[in-house]
Parts: C-alpha cells; sequence; structure tokens
C-alpha cells in the first residue's frame, strides 16, 4: 500500500506548508498531496479553503488575495510562522527527493472555474512533468476530471467520490477516465466492496488511526493518505514483519 501524506506531515506540523512537506519527504513513503487554489493575480498556492480565516492569522476570501499578500499571512504559529507556498515551489521540494510523488487537488467550486486546470497543466509544461508519472491529479469535480483529460492525457487522474453521487451515478462512471477512484474511510466501512470496485485502484482518505491504516491494508486500497504518515509507516512494517514470521 502507498502512503501519501494529507498535506505533509499535517498531523505534527502545519498542514501544506514547506517544513510539513520536508518532515514527510523525509520518511520512506511514496508522496505527498497538496490542494491547490488560484490567487488574485493568478498564482497557483498550496491552499485548501476558500477562505483564509482557518488556516492564516488572516481573514477574507483566498481568491481575493494576491501571492504578495497571502505571502504577508503566516500558517504557522508565533515562534515558527510558514508562509503559503506556490505549486511550482512545492513540486521544487517533493523533487528533490527522488522517486518521490506529488498528488494535486483541484478545488472545486471556485470563481476561477476551469483556469484552475489550465494553470495547473502550464506548470507542469514549464517544468517539463506533464508527462511524468510522478505527478497526479485528483479532484472531486468531473469536469475538472475531463478537463484534465484534454489538457494532460498521460497525467494519472483520479475521481473523489462525492456521497451524492451515489444517488445519481450508481456505478462511479469514470469521467475523464481516471486510473483510480477516491473513496472516504467512512464509506469503505460501509461499503468495503467498493474498494477496487469498476476495475481501478482505491485512494482512501484520510486515515491517521493505526486501527484503520491496518484495515484498509487487509482490504486491498491501494493509495491511503495520512496525516499521521509516521504512523502509517510503523504499522505497515509491523504487519510485514508478521506475514513473514
Amino acid at each position: 500500500m502507498k502512503i501519501i501524506a494529507h498535506r505533509g506531515y499535517a498531523g505534527k506540523y502545519p498542514g501544506l506548508t514547506r517544513l510539513a512537506y520536508q518532515k514527510a519527504l523525509e520518511l520512506p513513503i511514496h508522496g505527498v498531496e497538496t490542494d491547490v487554489r488560484l490567487t488574485k493575480d493568478g498564482h497557483l498556492v498550496c491552499f485548501h479553503d476558500p477562505i483564509v480565516n482557518f488556516d492564516t492569522d488572516g481573514s477574507g476570501r483566498t481568491s481575493t488575495f494576491t501571492l504578495a499578500e497571502l505571502r504577508e499571512l503566516n500558517m504557522g504559529d508565533e515562534d515558527n510562522p510558514q508562509t503559503i507556498m506556490t505549486l511550482s515551489e512545492l513540486i521544487d521540494l517533493v523533487l528533490e527527493y527522488p522517486g518521490k510523488h506529488l498528488y494535486i487537488e483541484l478545488k472545486h467550486p471556485n470563481r476561477y472555474g476551469r483556469m484552475v486546470e489550465e494553470a495547473v497543466y502550464n506548470v507542469l509544461r514549464h517544468k517539463g512533468l506533464e508527462e511524468d508519472e510522478r505527478m497526479h491529479v485528483i479532484s472531486f469535480s468531473p469536469t475538472a476530471m475531463v478537463r484534465m483529460a484534454k489538457l494532460a492525457p498521460e497525467v494519472r487522474r483520479i475521481l473523489l467520490r462525492r456521497p451524492i453521487l451515489r444517488y445519481f451515478c450508481p456505478f462511479d462512471p469514470k469521467f475523464g477516465q481516471p486510473f483510480a477512484l477516491g473513496l472516504s474511510l467512512v464509506r469503505a466501512h460501509i461499503h468495503p466492496k467498493l474498494i477496487g470496485s469498476r476495475g481501478l485502484a482505491t485512494y482512501m482518505w484520510t486515515v491517521n488511526e493505526a486501527t484503520e491504516i491496518a484495515w484498509a491494508a487487509r482490504h486491498g486500497a491501494e493509495m491511503l493518505t495520512t496525516d499521521e504518515p509516521e504512523l502509517a509507516v510503523w504499522v505497515l512494517a509491523g504487519m510485514n514483519k508478521s506475514a513473514a514470521e
């Protein structure tokens, strides 16, 4: 099972910051995950919420700030301040660690619509990574997946399941030809047969307890996102040791 650090090592450090990503990338894990949003002046930043109130010392809608204005906000604490990262900066950091993968979540809905996918593609193309197997895009938006399939068909796509989709699309249609489907831990417990369904790999989020990490591994989840990557490494190592004995 591939361990993916959700927003970096978010269980121990401020999520989506350089510190959280550095600490996660130092671990023997598969890769890291980030959320991206567009700033007022067209930069992709690693940020989850549509407002900055909860993760910084500022207030207001994320999309109304310029990058320079967002840089003035603190995503850490008084003793260890952290500034917002751009997607470009995070990619450069990930590439410093050979073999590590990056999972880029496209946040929708937002005021900039398809410009988000176009911006992600432009960053990847500028760095020569639009066909690199280490780069992945994920989203709850089927439309975003279709756009990325057209823009960068070689980039692996993961469609996250929204609960409401099960009422309108009970067979999980493969919007944007994803190579994997996302499944929350809660829903996985309710419908474990969804793991590996439709002949696609399962990307399970967000799994932070030792017993749940072991459960996901036993049930065949191929990718597991967690705020506690160090714990996940320890759990899987213990399971592998027990299996070998």
